[in-house]
């Protein structure tokens, strides 16, 4: 098959391992489009100087066992916090932060021991920042989140939502119980020296450049509609309001608000006014219960950790996910969008589809797609398969449904038609192709304004 486009709906940087490989395989591949995922988001604000970021991009790395993307691929220096980690955590065993090996780091394997003990450490220092970071900013309504003031320090409890919870660790040496987000000076030190290292990776620079020149937080293409999670929706069907900047938005402008956020986060310069703000908001992005990108209530990190209860560790996807199921509210989606309701097609990833479980990737008779299988191994269990992709030919829409790779056994990926058109698509009725028109008009008028001797050819 021959690949015209490239459609990528996010998330590059999720879990999986060598991120910064794919990123050089997608550099040459030629036309391509990355509609940004929230873990995108979070490397992306890691670049920009968000320390609570770097500490959740370290801390994903290190419970997922990909030390070699960040030591290897983008020379972060490690070291510091190795030492940090070893000293703090000597005597602790850290159960509950040994890495999952998916992948082995053959030849630059990391004592699971050790890593455990970066894990946590790194982990604390997250949710300091994340603490800090919603103090600092009201306007997120975050305030369910500040977990560390939330504990019992000599009983060992937390108290969520008026119920107490045994933690399963109670080991803080670095918190202060009557200032919890307060950094120790040698945390305070460590984090400047992990955001320097991501601030001024080279190789990070070219890929975060990337994802800036071939990125958005929508894309229409050809009466597709493609963004990555969701359109912030209350239970009533209503596109929820947002605060950007001090000025509320919804539906498509709270996107293009966004994106504008996204972009000024990473390239306005260093002391401008709006630069610390913008920054922060890619935190929000990150885990924030509005945005577009992580389409939850809240991101239960900390209870996954140390609280037992799965009732307390459960994330609720926002409304929009149960409302996409309906062609009306699809068709209102389109109309906020200013595309046609007959012919066009929503594209999703970000929530897995379980297969196993009974979940389909086609909703609202074929209007809606969602696209995430789980192509990391991570959700693999979870989903039963190894991701989607959708192929959009002249001819029709197909779904291939692709199973875990394995060297000793390749599979190929089963393949369902899911729509057929009646009259096969031309270029000219293609998006590409409506531009190719226009130019083809513009120099047609341009000849003809020459052959009327409305223009004057120089002759020299």
């Amino acid at each position: 098959m021959t690949i015209d486009h490239l459609h990528i709906i996010g998330d590059v940087f999720d879990r999986g391992p060598r991120a910064d490989m794919i990123m050089e395989e997608l550099i040459h591949f030629g036309e391509l489009d990355i509609q940004w995922g929230n873990h995108d988001v979070e490397w992306m604000g890691a670049a920009s100087g968000n320390s609570a970021l770097v500490c959740s991009a370290l801390r994903s790395a290190f419970g997922y066992n990909n030390f070699d993307v960040l030591e290897d691929g983008y020379g972060i220096n490690l070291r510091p916090i190795s030492m940090f980690a070893a000293r703090v955590y000597k005597d602790d065993p850290c159960e509950r932060f040994y890495p999952k090996i998916l992948d082995e780091n053959i030849y630059d394997a990391v004592d699971p021991v050790q890593a455990a003990k970066m894990h946590k450490a790194i982990a604390i220092i997250m949710f300091k920042l994340d603490g800090n970071m919603i103090k600092a900013h009201p306007e997120y309504h975050m305030e369910e989140r500040l977990v560390l003031e939330k504990i019992d320090y000599k009983r060992g409890v937390i108290c969520l939502n008026g119920k107490e919870y045994p933690l399963r660790d109670s080991y803080f040496p670095t918190i202060d119980p009557k200032n919890p987000y307060q950094l120790t000076t040698e945390e305070e030190e460590l984090v400047e020296v992990l955001t320097h290292s991501f601030e001024h990776s080279a190789v990070l620079k070219k890929h975060m450049q990337f994802l800036y020149a071939k990125g958005s937080m929508y894309l229409c293409y050809n009466n597709n509609l493609l963004f990555h999670a969701c359109l912030p929706t209350d239970a009533d069907g209503n596109f929820s309001k947002m605060e950007v900047e001090g000025t509320e938005y919804a539906g498509r402008e709270l996107m293009e608000a966004l994106e504008r956020v996204i972009r000024d986060a990473y390239f306005l310069p260093t002391h401008h006014r709006r630069k610390k703000n913008c920054v922060d908001m890619m935190w929000y992005l990150w885990c924030g219960p509005k945005s577009p990108l992580f389409g939850k209530d809240a991101m239960k990190t900390f209870e996954n950790y140390f609280v037992e209860d799965e009732k307390a560790r459960v994330e609720l996807p926002n409304a929009y996910y149960k409302l996409c199921e309906k062609e009306e509210f699809c068709d209102k989606v389109f109309k906020e969008f200013r595309m046609d309701t007959k012919q066009s097609h929503i594209i999703n990833g970000h929530m897995p589809v379980k297969l196993k479980d009974g979940e389909k990737p086609i909703r609202a008779n074929g209007k809606m797609f969602v696209i995430d299988g789980g192509l990391s191994k991570a959700y693999q269990k979870k989903t039963g398969i190894a991701g989607y992709t959708l192929i959009f030919t002249s001819r029709r829409l197909m779904l291939a449904e692709h199973s875990p790779f394995h060297l000793e056994k390749e599979k190929a990926a089963h393949v369902h038609i899911v729509e057929t058109v009646e009259k096969r698509i031309t270029v000219g009725q293609t998006d590409i192709g409506k531009e190719l028109q226009v130019r083809i008009d513009d120099l047609k008028e341009l000849a003809d304004a020459y052959q009327k001797g409305h223009l004057k050819e120089r002759i020299q």
